[in-house]
């Protein structure tokens, strides 16, 4: 998962896109990088870490223009941790392109091999973004063959990229001396929107993985970009726009409004706050199906994403809501940490319980989701420590089953806690009295009420079914083949 950001100034840039990754520092802890553009010449400056951690004055100073692209990320399985693979990517032909994408394309090695083969483009890491940046620019090549670069030409590339590309992405780039250019798969699986400033010199458009990069900064929110939609923002700030696929699905994560996105963004017209609120409503039901009320003195979040639906559900049952969890705002989130002994040693880190809320009490603790379970199993250890007699567990994400191939860090199955367990047993194994799952179809519900229009959504971490319908028991296999090579290198440097 990554967070990407451009914007097409009239001012420079330099000092919003580092303020807009800030914002969007949720979506990736690993790297971080920014690309501008100004007198025919791309600045750019990328490395490993924090936002407020990677870029110096001296960095900032550098990166002149105004306008230019950012990025923050972390890795996804089988990516190396060179900082070759940060981005914002380049190319110098066709015309000189800096490219962020979000996502992770499904056959991204049979588009190496064609592009070493048939295009005569060599990529020079294993990064997905690195050929789907090749890809376009060869397909603007093709398009712009024999004439100048025009707004046709430009459509008529991405166009061609929906047709050899699979998988998710959401793609902003930057195009020498011609414009600014962002695009969203046929499905729209990973989220992308559009913002204005007017200013003085002329209105500033700014393009994002959130809404909240945009309103954080001055921008006002225009619109989510379309699935299969194309932008283009030329040099003088005209906006025009195409639908570039022969076909669309709207299928947006669901992950996205369980656990990814922040809860002050609006996504594809949906409320992030609003539907974790409503996750909390339906998750509520099941609770009092599934346990006795009268046995749960106090309901908690596991901060932070989990609070709304914690709160919610506490109202809706009538049971007393407690913070008894602090968290620690310094650690890195550890689902998105590339080591599981790193994971485990940052959850105390992380978190401290407060001992007299805790004290004699049986407590429902409420998180998002159960991936691995190994933060939730030394949760429930650290609510026993404190002192409370029983401990149940509510997630407001159904039991995470099978492997995400669109972006999300958990490719195998052997790593995902409920495969092959029943909720009894997932229970027994992170030590909890008991244990409530949302529901799929409520978890959909709950967004849907929202936003009717969304009819379906990319579930397949909790149903095993693939929106881009390319996806096997083959492809599975090497990914876990991949990850499997990918973890033991890991344990090699951490020794």
């Amino acid at each position: 998962m990554c967070g990407i950001v451009g914007i097409a100034g009239r001012n420079p840039v330099n000092q919003v896109i580092y303020d807009s990754l800030l914002l969007l520092q949720h979506r990736g802890q690993d790297a971080a990088g920014i690309a501008t553009e100004h007198d025919l010449l791309f600045s750019m400056y990328k490395a490993h870490g924090l936002v407020r951690d990677v870029f110096r004055t001296r960095n900032m100073r550098s990166l002149v223009g105004n306008s230019g692209l950012g990025q923050v990320r972390y890795p996804t399985a089988g990516s190396s941790d060179s900082v070759d693979e940060a981005q914002p990517f380049y190319v110098n032909a066709p015309f000189g392109i800096t490219f962020v994408h979000n996502g992770n394309l499904t056959n991204w090695r049979e588009l190496r091999e064609e592009l070493f083969r048939i295009d005569r483009r060599h990529i020079n890491t294993n990064s997905d973004s690195e050929v789907l940046l090749n890809i376009f620019a060869h397909e603007l090549q093709q398009a712009a063959s024999g004439v100048s670069l025009d707004e046709n030409s430009i459509f008529q590339a991405i166009a061609a990229v929906h047709k050899r590309a699979r998988g998710a992405y959401a793609v902003i780039a930057q195009i020498s001396s011609f414009g600014m250019v962002a695009f969203r798969d046929p499905h729209g699986i990973r989220p992308l929107c559009l913002g204005k400033l007017d200013t003085p010199q002329g209105t500033e458009w700014m393009v994002a993985s959130e809404s909240v990069a945009l309103t954080g900064c001055g921008y006002s929110f225009v619109r989510d970009i379309e699935p299969g939609e194309a932008l283009l923002i030329d040099l003088d700030g005209n906006v025009s726009s195409r639908q570039c696929a022969q076909s669309t699905l709207f299928t947006p994560c669901v992950f996205e409004y369980v656990y990814f996105a922040r809860p002050d963004s609006l996504m594809d017209g949906v409320s992030i706050y609003s539907a974790r609120l409503n996750m909390g409503e339906y998750l509520a039901n099941n609770v009092a199906k599934s346990l006795r009320l009268g046995d749960i003195d106090v309901v908690m979040p596991i901060p932070d994403s989990s609070r709304p639906s914690a709160m919610q559900l506490a109202a809706h049952l009538g049971l007393n809501y407690r913070e008894g969890f602090i968290k620690n705002r310094y650690v890195g989130r550890t689902f998105i940490m590339p080591g599981q002994a790193v994971r485990k040693k940052s959850v105390r880190q992380k978190l401290s319980a407060i001992d007299m809320e805790f004290r004699g009490k049986n407590v429902l603790l409420v998180d998002d989701s159960i991936v691995r379970g190994t933060t939730s199993r030394q949760i429930v250890d650290m609510a026993r420590e404190a002192g409370a007699n029983k401990v149940y567990f509510a997630s407001a994400a159904p039991p995470v089953r099978f492997p995400n191939v669109y972006g999300i860090d958990m490719p195998t199955q052997s790593e995902l806690i409920a495969t092959g367990r029943s909720t009894e047993q997932v229970a027994q194994e992170i030590g909890a009295d008991g244990l409530v799952y949302q529901r799929l179809a409520d978890l959909e519900q709950s967004i849907r009420d929202l936003n009717p229009a969304m009819t379906q959504f990319e579930s397949s971490c909790f149903n095993g079914e693939y929106v881009t319908g390319d996806i096997d028991a083959a492809y599975l296999a090497r990914l876990s083949q991949t990850r499997g090579a990918a973890a033991t290198v890991a344990a090699t440097n951490e020794d």
